[in-house]
């Protein structure tokens, strides 16, 4: 009975105090710490490509770690049917440290770098028995053994499908008719303005001539001299 009262006294005390919520808030930050700097293995934003049978095709994959790796174990398997067939393995001492990889399939090549954080393989001569699922995968023992892994799907084809551009034809076609058309009615606006702007300008020199032919006959009646008749500007 002791025991319990104290044990509740205490909780009462931490409750009273904040140190439950300091508490949780030091694990939440210390879970996200730990997320933040777990191993992470990438094939890449698309996980899946489609090759042309016989061709050769690259399995894409990469590790991270903000802490770092110490021997850090990878192989990619192949999913055959539900059967995980190990197709190479590695184990990678430390950063930099390139590693000696064991190959179990013929037409694989490993063309990764620990420089690059990289661990990706190459298939040749690809059949149609090579279509399915890859699986990338590593281990950290720094991290306590934490494991991550990524899936890239392989599609054989007999040849690549071609892309029906008709759409952005049409679009194009459409777009470049419409430029075409604006630049045609601005021309024509231009042109316009251009021949009211020289129409203008003739009606007024039209209407200076006239003013000045009937100031000089008003003011000059009466004197011979003087009374030329001055030309005529025909409008």
């Amino acid at each position: 009975m002791e025991a319990q009262r104290n044990s509740r006294s205490f909780l009462h005390r931490c409750a009273r105090s904040g140190d439950a919520v300091h508490a949780s808030v030091v694990i939440t930050l210390l879970v996200g710490v730990w997320c933040a700097q777990a191993l992470e293995v990438s094939v890449g934003k698309v996980h899946f490509v489609e090759v042309m049978n016989g061709s050769s095709v690259l399995l894409p994959c990469t590790y991270s770690s903000c802490i770092g790796i110490k021997n850090l174990y990878f192989n990619w398997q192949y999913n055959d049917n539900g059967t995980m067939v190990k197709i190479c393995e590695a184990v990678i001492p430390t950063e930099l440290v390139e590693p000696n990889v064991k190959i179990y399939h013929e037409r694989v090549e490993f063309v990764g770098s620990s420089k690059e954080s990289n661990i990706s393989i190459l298939l040749w001569n690809v059949t149609f028995e090579d279509e399915g699922e890859y699986t990338c995968f590593a281990r950290n023992p720094k991290e306590k053994d934490r494991n991550h892994s990524a899936i890239f799907t392989l599609i054989v084809v007999d040849q690549l499908r071609e892309v029906d551009n008709t759409l952005t034809i049409i679009i194009v076609s459409v777009i470049g008719g419409v430029i075409g058309l604006v630049i045609i009615i601005m021309v024509i606006k231009a042109v316009v303005v251009h021949i009211l702007n020289k129409a203008q300008e003739k009606n007024k020199e039209c209407l200076v001539s006239s003013s000045g032919n009937d100031n000089t006959e008003n003011g000059l009646s009466g004197s011979k001299a003087e009374t030329k008749a001055s030309p005529k500007v025909i409008c």
